[in-house]
C-alpha cells in the first residue's frame, strides 16, 4: 500500500482530514470508528473520505506476493489458446465478480512495463477503470496516450476518455482522445468525422502504438454499452441474431473471433482491433462467466500477448 505524498501549499480542511483519515487507515491500521473518534467526525465521513481517496488516486496498491499455485493453470491457458503470458488472478468465488481481483493483477502488470518513450493504446470498461488504484505512476518523458474509441456520454466514470485522461496523467503524459461518439447514427456520418474533423489523425496512432490495453464486453446481459443507451435493444438483439458474442473495442464480434459485418459495426467510431496486430504488447485484460464466449473469440480477435484474468476464469477456458 502506497500513500500520496501531501502536497505542498494550502490545503482545505476536506483535504487535511481526508490525508489524516488515509493515513491513520492505511499506515497505522486504525478501525473507522477510531478514526472518527480521533479526528472528531461521525464514520459516514471517514467513509467517504477514504472513497474520494480513492477515486483521487491518492492510494495505491500493489500486488508483489507470488501467485505459484496458479502457475500451472496459467501454462494451461497459454498452451491453450497459444498466449505467451497469462497472468491469473486468485478469486475462489465462481459466482462473484472478479473485476476488482483482476484490476489489481493488471495494475501490477501494468505498472512494471510502463517507461519513457512509449506510446499506450487504451480501450474500455469497468475492469480497465478499476486498475487505476492498483498502478504506481510516475513521471516519464516523450509518453503518450491514445484513446482507441470515441467516447460514452453517458457512460459516468466508465468512459473511454475519462480512462486514458486519468491513465495519461498518472505518467505526466499527453493524452490523445477522440472527440466523437463511440457510435454514431449513420456510416456517413462516421466518414465525415474521419476524414474532415481529424479523427483519423488519431486512429492512425494505433499503427504505431508500444502497448495496447483492452478489454472485453459481453453482450447476453446489460453491458456497459447496451446501458449507455448508443445500442437499443433492437440493435443488441439484432447482433445477438446476427452471431455476435461480445466486443472489443466497440466491435462486435462472432465466436470465431471475427468482427461481423453488421450495420451497427458500420457507425462505430473506434479503431478496428486487427489493425493492432503489429503492436509488440497487445494486454487483454478481463473475466466472468457471462464472458467465457466473448473472451474466447477476442482471444482470436486480438491474439493477445498477454492475458489477465481470474482464477475461475481461467478453470473454465482452460477446461474448456
Amino acid at each position: 500500500m502506497q500513500v500520496a505524498q501531501p502536497l505542498t501549499g494550502v490545503q482545505s480542511d476536506a483535504d487535511r482530514i481526508r490525508a489524516r483519515a488515509v493515513w491513520l487507515y492505511h499506515v497505522e491500521g486504525l478501525t473507522q470508528n477510531e478514526i472518527a473518534n480521533q479526528l472528531g467526525i461521525n464514520r459516514v465521513m471517514v467513509v467517504r473520505a477514504l472513497a474520494d481517496a480513492r477515486r483521487r488516486n491518492e492510494v495505491r496498491v500493489t500486488v508483489s506476493a507470488p501467485l505459484a499455485e496458479l502457475v500451472e493453470l496459467e501454462r494451461t491457458v497459454e498452451k491453450r489458446f497459444g498466449i505467451a503470458r497469462v497472468i491469473v488472478a486468485p478469486f475462489s468465488d465462481p459466482e462473484g465478480d472478479p473485476v476488482r481481483v483482476i484490476a489489481a493483477a493488471a495494475g501490477n502488470f501494468i505498472s512494471g512495463i510502463m517507461k519513457s518513450g512509449l506510446t499506450v493504446g487504451v480501450g474500455w470498461g469497468r475492469t480497465l477503470y478499476n486498475t487505476l488504484p492498483f498502478i504506481n505512476g510516475g513521471t516519464l518523458e516523450d509518453f503518450r496516450v491514445v484513446s482507441l474509441l470515441g467516447g460514452i456520454a453517458a457512460a459516468r466514470r466508465f468512459n473511454p476518455a475519462e480512462f486514458a485522461w486519468q491513465f495519461a496523467e498518472l505518467f505526466q503524459g499527453d493524452g490523445y482522445l477522440v472527440p466523437a461518439p463511440a457510435v454514431v447514427d449513420s456510416i456517413e456520418t462516421k466518414h465525415a468525422l474521419l476524414e474532415r474533423c481529424g479523427l483519423a489523425a488519431i486512429f492512425e496512432m494505433a499503427d504505431k502504438l508500444d502497448v495496447a490495453l483492452l478489454s472485453v464486453g459481453g453482450i447476453s446481459t446489460l453491458t456497459t454499452s447496451y446501458r449507455a443507451g448508443y445500442i437499443s435493444e433492437a440493435d443488441r438483439r439484432s447482433l445477438i441474431e446476427a452471431g455476435a458474442v461480445g466486443d472489443v473495442l466497440y466491435n462486435f464480434i462472432g465466436k470465431n473471433g471475427e468482427i461481423l459485418d453488421h450495420e451497427v459495426n458500420s457507425r462505430v467510431i473506434s479503431v478496428n482491433p486487427t489493425r493492432l496486430g503489429r503492436t509488440p504488447e497487445r494486454v487483454l485484460i478481463s473475466g466472468g462467466k457471462e464472458k467465457i464466449l466473448a473472451l474466447k473469440a477476442a482471444i482470436s480477435t486480438v491474439l493477445p500477448t498477454t492475458f489477465i484474468t481470474d482464477e475461475q476464469t481461467a478453470i473454465t477456458l482452460a477446461d474448456a
